[in-house]
């Protein structure tokens, strides 16, 4: 994608590969923070733009490797697309590919929800099983299942899904559809095929994620039928042909999370927009539960005070209205800090908890068995050498750098970048001592946890 903006660019591997951040902890923050459009609705929303024979014009899109990389997989389809800043233009008009390249979707796992929109508008998709970030493979079934009940033909050999529908219409067929679990990648899948389907769709036991919100309503705003999203039951009635439009994509509930979470556990005032406070009930509630106060200055700004003391608590990730697990590892360097023991439990993915023996290496006194960890609250973390081993890990090795006496170095940029635009240039203009840098192999100092592979982790069932 070409591109334009007043900030320098999202690092991509490998570069991201050879650097690391170093931050000078114990600096307090203040200022504002401007939060970036959502990771999450952005990849989708993407993907979505397939399902238009037009153009659509996407703005709010945030700098991150992940929409590089999907852009990427669009181009190869055969899609134009055009980036100025945070706004991205994309044509699907002359997209005729229905082979997704295998060595791009295995890098993003998101790229894998586009087999929805291209079988919907090609009647034929051949997809690779998905990658993404190093969390471990997650099933496809549900998005499986629910497009064979549309009257999809489904198979997968050899690593890749092949799709097509059978007849003459060449158009899926409205289903009732039951999920085993409120899968995000299912619900979002199924829904964008489900646009262009003959007669009407009904998705049971759907995710509510704020994310299959904003897809939804973009959809609706290209001319789609869709009711009920955000709740458990979503209703599309197919229509025809989806039209060009113009969208804003909502702010990222987690990367103002994390924002949250930096300000408390550096005992700073921040303001925080663009925000949806809605979206970060949750969070808000567990950093009242801590000590901290967020306040709603307007519709979409918050201000977080300084806690004179950070009192542990109790979390269980659940997903959406739930605490997200997106939210765990951020959470974790806190109650590091917090005074008393706090109990976290990891309902969401398995083995997702591998930061804490990260943590412990600035100090941190955490305990893990099986999906749960045991946070002893320390008085002070020091910095040390630590590597980010996926997305939201290296955003609590960050949040815990922060806080730390010394200085700490991270690795695992790679992560970071995916899923968090330029995150230590924003905080470097709230006040953090925090330097991106090239490493050389012998100055790199790997921690025990980065020698092994990662192992899979898998939604619970």
């Amino acid at each position: 994608m070409n591109s334009s903006n007043s900030l320098p660019d999202a690092k991509l591997s490998p570069v991201a590969d050879s650097s690391v951040l170093q931050i000078w902890g114990g600096h307090r923050l203040q200022g504002h923070v401007q939060i970036s459009g959502a990771k999450n609705s952005a990849l989708v929303i993407m993907a979505g733009a397939l399902l238009c024979s037009g153009d659509c014009r996407i703005h709010n899109v945030p700098l991150l490797v992940d929409v590089e990389r999907m852009g990427q997989v669009l181009s190869a389809l055969g899609v134009r697309l055009q980036r100025n800043g945070d706004i991205l233009d994309i044509n699907a008009s002359d997209f005729t590919s229905s082979k997704a390249p295998y060595e791009l979707v295995t890098q993003l796992r998101a790229s894998f929800f586009a087999i929805g929109p291209i079988l919907a508008r090609l009647g034929v998709a051949q997809m690779p099983l998905p990658g993404g970030c190093a969390i471990g493979a997650r099933p496809v079934d549900l998005h499986v299942r629910g497009l064979q009940a549309m009257g999809a033909e489904v198979q997968i050999e050899h690593g890749i899904c092949n799709a097509y529908i059978p007849g003459n219409s060449r158009r899926l067929k409205g289903a009732k559809i039951y999920l085993d679990i409120p899968s995000v990648g299912a619900t979002e899948t199924l829904m964008m095929a489900a646009t262009l389907a003959e007669g009407e769709t009904i998705i049971e036991n759907a995710a509510r994620e704020p994310e299959v919100v904003d897809l939804a309503n973009f959809c609706i705003a290209m001319g789609a039928k869709i009711h009920g999203a955000g709740t458990s039951k979503i209703s599309i009635i197919g229509v025809p042909k989806l039209h060009s439009t113009e969208y804003s994509i909502i702010p990222d509930r987690i990367e103002a999370g994390t924002f949250l979470v930096a300000a408390a556990i550096t005992r700073s005032e921040l303001t925080l927009s663009q925000v949806a406070p809605d979206a970060l009930l949750p969070v808000i509630a567990k950093l009242g539960d801590i000590g901290v106060s967020v306040i709603e200055e307007s519709p979409n700004c918050l201000r977080v005070l300084p806690a004179e003391r950070l009192l542990a608590t109790d979390i269980e990730t659940m997903p959406h209205p739930g605490f997200p697990t997106d939210m765990q590892a951020p959470f974790m360097a806190l109650l590091s800090i917090a005074e008393g023991d706090s109990l976290i439990n990891e309902t969401v993915f398995e083995n997702r908890l591998r930061h804490a023996s990260e943590l412990n290496r600035l100090g941190a006194d955490i305990r893990v068995k099986g999906n749960t960890a045991i946070v002893r609250g320390v008085p002070i973390l020091s910095g040390a050498p630590v590597i980010g081993t996926d997305l939201r890990a290296a955003a609590a090795l960050v949040v815990a750098g922060l806080a730390a006496n010394g200085k700490t170095t991270i690795q695992g940029l790679r992560y970071l970048d995916r899923g968090y635009d330029r995150l230590d240039l924003k905080l470097q203009q709230l006040g953090a001592k925090i330097k991106r840098t090239s490493i050389t192999v012998a100055e790199t100092e790997v921690s025990p946890t980065a020698v092994n592979p990662e192992p899979s982790i898998t939604p619970k069932r």
